[in-house]
């Protein structure tokens, strides 16, 4: 297991740690029944946080935020001289997060998404871990809630039983709903990204060699390019340069801390 601490990356800070690691904080907390706020960052998310100081703060909030991509990985190396065997990628520590937690009898709920992938998402858990406890399902609605929706979210998670929730609403959406929900639900919170439609089947997934590479964002450009050219062929080359001028010591991003002033804006 390791777990080398938090480290800023573009003002972001980050948790060097393992998949082992994760997963064991994560059940932990879900075993305990304690607050635990977390995502996995890749690129695209701590890109969010360099341009947006008050989702930086949101960020910087978060109990747990692993290393999702590889470039996120190499840059601990770049900057904090931190070399990890891995990357922490949300679709794999969701299913790690599945298999330990259904060995463990913990209940999930799973918000955001379509209801289409979340049945294919529960029918996908279902056949990978025979046993595993599925409490809830909420899909998203793709806007801003009211406050008695919020209200209404919060009394469905508790009311269902479960222990920990996996939330795949997309960046940066994900993470500002783990941050403003995190005080209402006594239990881990989970930003797993793309996780949702790879699992599902919904959505293709790079190959093995492309992830390891830190290739993966080409394959999802090719099959999204509409989508997803501004987040790789803009924010990729802007995380590179940000990274190189800090570690030249030519600029140096601020952490940023919650200071309580964020207004309710997560989408559901």
């Amino acid at each position: 297991m390791i777990d080398k601490g938090r480290h800023p990356v573009l003002g972001v800070r980050i948790d060097a740690v393992d998949y082992e690691a994760a997963v064991e904080r994560l059940i932990g907390a879900s075993l305990a029944g304690h607050r635990l706020a977390a995502s996995a960052l890749a690129v695209h998310g701590v890109m969010t946080g360099y341009l947006d100081p008050t989702h930086r703060r949101r960020l910087n909030g978060l109990d747990l935020a692993v290393p999702d991509g590889q470039p996120v990985r190499w840059a601990l190396r770049w900057l904090h001289g931190i070399r990890l065997p891995d990357r922490v990628y949300g679709p794999e520590l969701t299913l790690r997060l599945v298999e330990r937690g259904t060995r463990e009898g913990i209940a999930f709920y799973l918000y955001g998404s379509t209801p289409e992938t979340l049945e294919r998402l529960r029918g996908s858990l279902g056949n990978r871990f025979p046993g595993v406890r599925l409490a809830g399902m909420q899909p998203s609605r793709f806007r801003r809630l009211s406050a008695s929706e919020r209200n209404h979210t919060v009394e469905e998670i508790l009311a269902s039983g479960a222990q920990l929730v996996l939330v795949g609403l997309g960046c940066p959406r994900q993470e500002t709903w783990v941050f403003e929900y995190r005080d209402r639900l006594e239990m881990p919170l989970v930003a797993v990204g793309a996780a949702f439609d790879f699992i599902a089947g919904s959505v293709p997934q790079a190959p093995r060699w492309m992830q390891s590479w830190g290739l993966e964002w080409l394959f999802r450009l090719a099959h999204e390019p509409r989508r997803l050219w501004r987040r790789y062929l803009i924010l990729n080359p802007l995380f590179l340069a940000g990274v190189f001028l800090e570690a030249s010591r030519i600029k140096h991003v601020p952490v940023l801390e919650p200071d309580g002033a964020e207004t309710f804006e997560s989408f559901g």
